[in-house]
């Protein structure tokens, strides 16, 4: 049976929308996207109201945000993901577009020294960067499982092709510059050349190039002032005691004042008091660490294993190459970008700006990951087809 007719009769058999989901995975999501909400209100209501504002400002913009996440990841099921191989040097293309729009003057916008956001209007904005992690995903999964007759192993040439299409959304990345963003694709880089059956020397010369291009990046001065003072408050909180110091240490203080049960929900003397600047983005895990405490933060992190142990189970159980593939790039993107939040918020990896998923508020984030859910939501309902 042929994709085009697996597809139709896929279809056919559709009763409702959820049908073929795993349901564990959407349970872990549906209650990320509930604490999210709660935790994004929590952390913004009292410092608007302070100000004369809505308290409500952005509850509702990240209600918005949530259900067009939602919508995006139902859209993603209804096409079959074998089918993406045909889109995918358009979905590609459409990916480096955006990026190169973001370095355009008069188009891209620079928040906290990075121009990597395209203002829309109605105050809303697209970081096309979350959205170059899908398009990155799919091209290299496309190149990696793509084989000549008869040709079981991946070849050298292929892996040339998938870094290359790696390479260049990274390159207008770097030239934003968002750091953390063109960490959390090398780890995706990484882990789906690993997969493929691609040589382990590659691996090994990823890991070498990552280090080697790091100092590089730093020593030249793509690295920008604020977000090499970040790097240095990670080795030295008090390098920057006005600053990125500033910031860690108050982080560290609010998640450690929850203890076991935390101050409840909406009662953070910290978070009420905005001792953690950005703290609905970069640093929401603070807010759930004061509010909820040591139980509620570490609800949160089983959910999200959970999310990232269903998406290794579809990978696992797929026999289709390109689906296991997509679904081990999603799950090495979802694990190091939690594992790189939570790990700066505790003072254990450097202060990158990277937004934890499904929980910190942000559209292009939301968007994103929410995408990411609907394409291992997509191989999971076509395990059997």
């Amino acid at each position: 049976m042929n994709e085009s007719v697996r597809s139709f009769t896929y279809r056919r058999q559709r009763k409702n929308l959820t049908a073929g989901f795993d349901p564990i995975l959407s349970f872990a999501v549906g209650a990320l996207l509930i604490f999210g909400t709660l935790l994004v209100y929590a952390a913004t209501r009292n410092w608007y109201a302070a100000a004369g504002e809505d308290p409500q400002y952005y509850l509702k913009r990240h209600g918005i945000n949530v259900i067009i996440g939602i919508a995006l990841a139902f859209g993603t099921t209804f096409i079959d993901y074998r089918s993406l191989r045909a889109y995918t040097p358009f979905v590609w293309g459409a990916g480096v577009l955006g990026l190169v729009l973001v370095l355009i003057p008069g188009i891209g916008s620079t928040i906290n020294g990075a121009r990597a956001w395209i203002v829309l209007p109605g105050g809303f904005s697209i970081q096309p960067a979350e959205l170059a992690k899908i398009t990155i995903i799919i091209g290299m999964s496309m190149i990696l499982t793509e084989r000549m007759h008869g040709q079981d192993e991946v070849r050298n040439k292929d892996v040339i092709q998938a870094l290359a299409i790696a390479g260049i959304p990274v390159l207008f990345i770097v030239l934003q510059p968002d750091m953390g963003t063109v960490l959390i694709i090398s780890a995706i880089v990484v882990t789906i050349i690993a997969t493929s059956g691609a040589q382990s020397r590659w691996v090994a010369g990823l890991l070498l190039a990552a280090l080697l291009g790091g100092f590089v990046a730093v020593k030249a001065g793509v690295v920008n002032d604020y977000q090499l003072k970040r790097l240095q408050s990670f080795v030295n909180p008090n390098a920057d005691s006005q600053g990125a110091g500033y910031q860690l240490r108050q982080a560290r203080i609010t998640v450690g004042s929850g203890g076991l049960l935390g101050t409840g929900l909406f009662q953070g003397a910290q978070t009420n008091g905005r001792f953690v600047p950005e703290q609905q983005t970069d640093f929401i895990f603070t807010v759930a660490g004061e509010e909820t405490g040591f139980v509620g933060s570490s609800l949160i992190l089983i959910l999200l294993l959970t999310i990232m142990i269903r998406g290794f189970s579809i990978a696992r159980r797929t026999t289709d190459p390109f689906g296991r593939l997509v679904s081990v790039g999603v799950v090495a993107w979802f694990a190091f970008q939690t594992f790189e939040n939570i790990g700066m918020t505790l003072g254990l990896m450097p202060m990158t700006g990277v937004p934890l998923p499904f929980l910190s508020y942000g559209g292009s984030s939301m968007f994103a990951n929410m995408i990411g859910i609907g394409l291992l939501q997509n191989v999971h309902a076509r395990l059997r087809g």
